[in-house]
């Protein structure tokens, strides 16, 4: 079970859900942006603590450079896309606002064919379009 990926994939899920939940009690009376700041603080420590019981530091000089420059601009989308995220549930429903966000699922569906070369079946398709038309139905106002 640890080893399979949809286990992982669907306690991710719950933790985004209960993720926007919580954002949603916790932005309230404070600026979406020290919200934001916060939960980064959180996760920090969080991620240090984890790396540090797990032993998964690795050792100097080990870690590529092309992997470095991609980490650090996935934590530059992470914070964009965290700031825009806590901004959106500053001005609007949670149960609006989630399944907007979720289209990243799409995008990723698109980015990933584009430059990844990663292929899709037409039922997969299916699926993304799908996703795409619930998730703007449910965001509709």
């Amino acid at each position: 079970m640890f080893d399979n990926w949809t286990f992982w994939a669907l306690l991710s899920a719950a933790f985004a859900a209960l993720t926007a939940i919580l954002a949603k009690v916790g932005v309230s009376g404070i600026g979406s942006d020290f919200a934001t700041l916060v939960r980064t603080m959180v996760i920090l420590a969080f991620a240090a603590g984890v790396v540090a019981v797990t032993r998964g530091w690795p050792t100097p000089g080990s870690v590529p450079a092309r992997t470095i420059v991609f980490l650090v601009l996935s934590g530059l989308a992470t914070g964009a896309s965290w700031l825009c995220y806590f901004r959106a549930l500053k001005l609007g429903d949670a149960a609006r606002v989630a399944p907007i966000d979720k289209l990243s699922v799409v995008l990723v569906a698109v980015f990933g064919v584009a430059f990844l070369g990663e292929r899709l079946a037409p039922l997969n398709w299916l699926g993304i379009a799908l996703i795409a038309a619930g998730a703007i139905l449910v965001g509709w106002r």
